[in-house]
């Protein structure tokens, strides 16, 4: 029989109300941080969807820096998005934009050359210049969507509602194709849209989706096979909504300019001001430039006397001829470092008024010329006053040869030229599309902030005036 131990016994005691205090730790440990790790691991691996919609929570006594500002993003059936890109190769007319999906739409990153040229015209070393095609734009605003701080997945508390349908895509998977399939897919999103539960509040007024492609690809006006693009925004439910595009109709009170995407993507406010830096000191050898190509086929096409001017004025302007097999116009290096070198950069309109030069002009610090007001849309990013940062000249003026672009702009004095591209300087972080996620001081308020912001202001607008006008908003 075992002896009693008196001490063995002692240690027992001793040992019982120490067990009891660990079991109570681990009970604390577990309320308090098994909830924290497991919200943790969740946020790790939610879906997709869920990731972007997981609403800041707010603690007792704290302000709400989002009220006002939530938006929730459409969880769109793949078919809206994805699909289209995942099958790009599939369709002869997106096969050359494919390469350009890469980096969440930013485009393959521009690396330095062997002759150090890249590193004399960029800042790459920052890692923030790519390769971007100036049609990006529904891809990237997509992403930065995702990034947003201010995401909710409660859409009774959001003030909009983001449509992340890829319209630019679609439309031009079936360029030439019957009108029917042109407009299969937005009618199937409007039918989507207006039976969710959130199209109910608004009837579609708080809602938003951005394209990248221009307006007029989306406003077929017949049913003629023989017309162009699609009806999207001529949809009832779209006409309801806020549309955005690289450039817009004058026609309509809901739909806006956004500018192009240009080949600069930085992370902090530090990257811009290094870039403000080097087109602020940058030697101008020229006074004016074009890059683009002639428009024969257009008969009121006026770039063929643009390049006549440019060629005729010798040293004074420098003109990158995109018409040759060189595709010198494909190489952002090559094209940065012609604005970079010119004082003013002639903006012509194309195939339509408006150019993706006039925003990579600008961020080289290049004042735009223009010559035709249709070219001047975006008052969301651009001072009211285009005087400010531009120079127009009349387009009929230069049809007619009753005007020397080299005169009017030798003309100009330096005290103006410098009050100018001050002006374009300020501009360039408002028409830039950053590198989502920095915050704090290193955020940057950039294209997408702007765009953000003015979209909530103006369905707040129209959520104060429903009453009153049940027609607001809409054309």
């Amino acid at each position: 029989m075992e002896k009693f131990n008196p001490r063995k016994k002692k240690i027992v005691r001793n040992q019982a109300p120490n067990l009891l205090i660990h079991i109570l730790l681990v009970l604390v440990f577990c309320i308090l941080f098994v909830p924290l790790i497991n919200q943790t691991v969740t946020y790790l691996f939610l879906s997709d969807q869920e990731a972007l919609n997981i609403t800041p929570k707010i603690k007792q006594g704290e302000t709400d820096t989002c009220a006002g500002r939530y938006v929730y993003i459409h969880n769109l059936p793949s078919r809206f998005n994805d699909d289209l890109i995942e099958s790009c190769e599939s369709y002869a007319e997106l096969r050359n934009k494919c390469k350009y999906l890469v980096n969440s739409g930013f485009g393959p990153p521009i690396l330095e050359d062997e002759h150090n040229h890249t590193t004399r015209v960029l800042t790459t070393e920052t890692g923030s210049w790519y390769s971007t095609n100036q049609f990006m734009l529904e891809v990237i605003f997509r992403e930065k969507m995702r990034h947003y701080e201010c995401l909710t997945n409660d859409s009774s508390l959001s003030s909009a509602i983001f449509v992340p349908f890829y319209a630019g895509f679609d439309v031009r998977r079936f360029w030439g194709y019957n009108v029917k399939l042109r407009d299969e897919l937005g009618e199937d999103l409007a039918q989507w849209l207006r039976e969710r539960p959130e199209w109910r509040k608004m009837r579609g007024r708080d809602h938003f989706f951005v394209t990248g492609r221009v307006g007029r690809d989306f406003r077929r006006v017949s049913d003629q096979d023989s017309d162009w693009g699609n009806k999207l925004m001529r949809l009832p439910e779209c006409e309801n909504m806020t549309m955005l595009s690289i450039e817009t109709n004058s026609c309509c009170r809901n739909e806006f300019a956004v500018p192009y995407p240009t080949y600069f993507h930085p992370k902090t406010r530090a990257e811009v001001e290094t870039w403000q830096r080097q087109v602020r000191t940058v030697e101008r050898r020229y006074l004016f430039s074009f890059v683009g190509a002639p428009r024969p086929e257009m008969e009121e096409s006026i770039r063929g006397e643009v390049i006549k001017q440019c060629l005729a004025s010798q040293e004074r302007c420098n003109f990158l001829n995109c018409d040759t097999p060189s595709k010198d116009c494909g190489n952002p290096v090559k094209v940065m470092e012609v604005f970079q070198d010119s004082v003013f950069c002639l903006q012509p309109p194309g195939d339509t008024p408006t150019r993706r030069s006039t925003f990579d002009s600008v961020l080289a610090g290049c004042i735009p010329v223009f010559f035709s007001l249709d070219s001047v849309q975006y008052k969301w990013h651009f001072p009211d006053d285009h005087t400010k940062y531009s120079v127009y000249i009349s387009e009929e003026d230069v049809r007619d040869g009753r005007v020397s672009i080299e005169k009017v702009l030798s003309m100009i004095s330096e005290e103006e030229i410098l009050s100018m591209t001050n002006e374009v300087e300020k501009i360039i972080p408002k028409i830039i599309y950053a590198k989502p996620g920095a915050v704090g001081p290193d955020k940057i308020e950039d294209a997408f902030e702007i765009v953000v912001s003015r979209v909530l202001e103006r369905v707040s607008s129209l959520f104060k005036n429903q009453d009153n006008d049940p027609n607001l908003g809409m054309t």
